[in-house]
């Protein structure tokens, strides 16, 4: 299970850093004074222009602070619930989370369309796999 605790712990790291990059962008858009003033004249009626990319990073770093409770609770409970025989497996699958998260990142800031969604999905199995090896 320390494997699995390890890619938890990465994930979770990943989750935090995730806001870096449109923090920066805005920042850069808006200006160092306008920034650590929190928001503009008129915001939200009036914020300024951001590039697309710098929406997706957001969505795509909400999409992980949505997706790790469940992935925080399957693996807890498998390290708790769990006996020793589904270790190796509960830890091929937080890594292959990890990993799955890494690349819907990249894939969704960047806008590849046709590869969000499958990889989103193999993050998402990741979790029931892990699941299923508590429960059943």
């Amino acid at each position: 299970m320390e494997t699995a605790y390890y890619f938890l712990a990465l994930s979770g790291l990943l989750t935090v850093l995730l806001w870096t990059p449109y923090i920066t962008a805005r920042m850069f858009i808006w200006g160092l004074p306008t920034f650590l003033h929190n928001y503009p004249d008129g915001f939200p009626a009036r914020e300024p222009q951001t590039p697309l990319w710098v929406e997706r990073a957001k969505r795509a770093h909400l999409n992980m602070i949505e997706t790790m409770p469940a992935f925080i609770a399957v693996v807890v409970a498998a390290g708790l619930l769990g006996d020793d025989t589904i270790g190796a497996t509960v830890a091929t699958w937080a890594k292959v989370f990890f990993f799955a998260r890494i690349v819907h990142a990249v894939v969704y800031i960047l806008g590849i369309p046709v590869l969000r969604t499958p990889v989103y999905l193999v993050s998402w199995a990741a979790i029931l796999v892990i699941g299923a090896q508590v429960v059943l």
